[in-house]
C-alpha cells in the first residue's frame, strides 16, 4: 500500500475510533454489545479485512502498518477491535497461512468483508496455555470427517459463521503432532454453544464454550487438504505469533489513552489550592507511564520490522507481547492512583480500562508462557533440559 494510503487509512480510523466510538463507550460496557451501526460502519471501513491480501478482497497491511493501526483501535474499549480481530488474526491468519488455494479463494473475500465471522476454536478446558494437549478429536469416515470435544473462552463464537477446529486426528502421534485444523460451519448438526461469558472486563467482546456432538464435515474442510501432514500445532503457532504482536500494539494504543486521561485529569483536579499536576509524586506515576508507553511503542515497531522481513517471527512478537501487557497493566493501576477516589468509580475510564488491560496478560499467550519462549529463543537446547 502506497503510504499515502495508508496514511488516509490510519487518519480515518483516528476520526471514527475518537468522534464516534468514544462517545459510545458507557453505551457498550452497559449493554455488552457494540451497537449495530458501529458495526456496520466497521465492514464499509474495510476493517474486517485489513490484514487480508488484496487479492482476496482485504486491504493487505504489511505487520509494520498493522500495528500502527492497531495503536489507533486501542484508543477505545478492546470490544470495537475484537469485532474484527479474528477474522484479520488468530482465524483469517490460519487460511493465510495453511490454507489450499481453493479454501482460500472460498473464504477469504468474505472475511475481508465481513459477511462471514470466523472464530478461533482451539482452547480447551484442560488445554489452555499448552495445546498440544488438546482433547477434541477428529475421526475420518470416507469422505467426511467426525469431529467431536469442547472448546472454551472462543472469541465472537457467538456470532461466527465458521470456526477454524483444532483435532487431534493422529490419536497415536506425539502430542504436538497430530493436530489438524478444520472449518466447521455453525450451522452443522451437533454444533451448540453455552450462554456468552460474563467477564471481569471488555464487555461487548463475546466469548463462550462451543461444543462439538459428532459434527460431520467435508474431507475439503480439513485446513490444507491433505491428511496425514497434521500441521495443526504449527499453523496455531505461527497464528499465534502473528496475534502477539498485533496485542502488543493494541495495548500500546491503549496505554496512549490512558496517558492522555492522567494528563487530563491531573492539569484539572485541585487539592491544597494547587493542580495536582504540581505535586512530585503524582509527576513520578505521570513519567512512569509515558515512559512504558514509549518504550512499548518502539518495541512493537521494531518486531513489526522484523517480521515483516523475516528475520524475527518468533521471540519479537513474544517480547512485544509480554512488555505491552505487563506494561498497560501498570499504567492502568498508575491513572486509576492519579484519579484517586473517582478512578475506582463506574462510568469513569480509567476504571474501566482498568478491568479491560488485565485479559492482556492472559490470552494470545499468558505472560509466563512468552517468558519460556523467550528464554528458549536464546538459550536454545539447553533451555530444554
Amino acid at each position: 500500500m502506497e503510504a499515502s494510503d495508508f496514511a488516509d487509512v490510519l487518519t480515518s480510523v483516528r476520526e471514527f475510533v475518537r468522534e464516534q466510538v468514544v462517545p459510545r463507550e458507557d453505551e457498550i460496557e452497559a449493554a455488552d454489545e457494540v451497537p449495530e451501526k458501529l458495526r456496520e460502519q466497521c465492514k464499509a471501513m474495510g476493517l474486517y479485512g485489513f490484514a487480508i491480501p488484496e487479492e482476496y478482497g482485504g486491504i493487505g497491511l504489511s505487520m509494520a502498518e498493522e500495528v500502527e493501526l492497531a495503536m489507533e483501535l486501542g484508543w477505545t474499549t478492546p470490544s470495537l477491535r475484537s469485532l474484527f480481530g479474528t477474522n484479520n488474526g488468530i482465524a483469517g491468519q490460519v487460511l493465510l497461512t495453511g490454507g489450499t488455494a481453493e479454501q482460500k479463494t472460498e473464504w477469504l473475500p468474505r472475511l475481508a468483508t465481513g459477511e462471514v465471522v470466523a472464530s478461533f476454536a482451539l482452547t480447551e478446558p484442560d488445554a489452555g496455555s499448552d495445546p498440544s494437549s488438546l482433547t477434541t478429536k477428529a475421526v475420518r469416515d470416507g469422505d467426511e470427517f467426525v469431529i467431536t470435544g469442547a472448546k472454551r473462552w472462543i472469541t465472537n463464537a457467538p456470532v461466527a459463521d465458521v470456526l477454524m477446529v483444532f483435532a487431534r486426528t493422529d490419536p497415536d502421534a506425539p502430542p504436538a503432532k497430530g493436530i489438524s485444523t478444520f472449518l466447521v460451519p455453525t450451522s452443522a448438526a451437533g454444533v451448540s454453544f453455552s450462554e456468552h461469558d460474563a467477564k471481569m472486563g471488555q464487555r461487548g467482546s463475546w466469548t463462550c464454550e462451543v461444543y462439538l456432538d459428532d459434527v460431520r464435515v467435508p474431507a475439503s474442510h480439513l485446513v490444507g487438504g491433505e491428511e496425514g501432514l497434521h500441521r495443526g500445532f504449527v499453523t496455531a503457532m505461527r497464528c499465534l505469533a502473528h496475534g502477539r504482536l498485533h496485542i502488543a500494539a493494541l495495548c500500546t494504543g491503549m496505554s496512549a489513552r490512558l496517558v492522555e486521561e492522567m494528563r487530563l485529569f491531573a492539569t484539572e483536579r485541585e487539592q491544597g489550592g494547587h493542580k495536582i499536576a504540581a505535586y512530585q509524586l503524582v509527576q513520578g506515576l505521570v513519567a512512569d507511564s509515558v515512559t512504558d508507553w514509549h518504550a512499548g511503542r518502539a518495541l512493537v515497531r521494531e518486531a513489526a520490522r522484523a517480521y515483516d522481513d523475516g528475520s524475527d517471527t518468533t521471540m519479537g512478537p513474544s517480547t512485544a507481547k509480554y512488555f505491552c501487557s505487563e506494561a498497560v497493566g501498570r499504567i492502568a493501576d498508575r491513572a486509576v492512583q492519579v484519579h484517586g477516589g473517582s478512578g475506582y468509580m463506574r462510568g469513569v475510564p480509567v476504571e474501566r480500562f482498568y478491568r479491560d488491560a488485565r485479559l492482556f496478560r492472559i490470552y494470545e499467550g499468558t505472560s509466563q508462557i512468552q517468558q519460556v519462549i523467550i528464554a528458549r529463543g536464546l538459550l536454545g537446547p539447553a533451555a530444554r533440559g
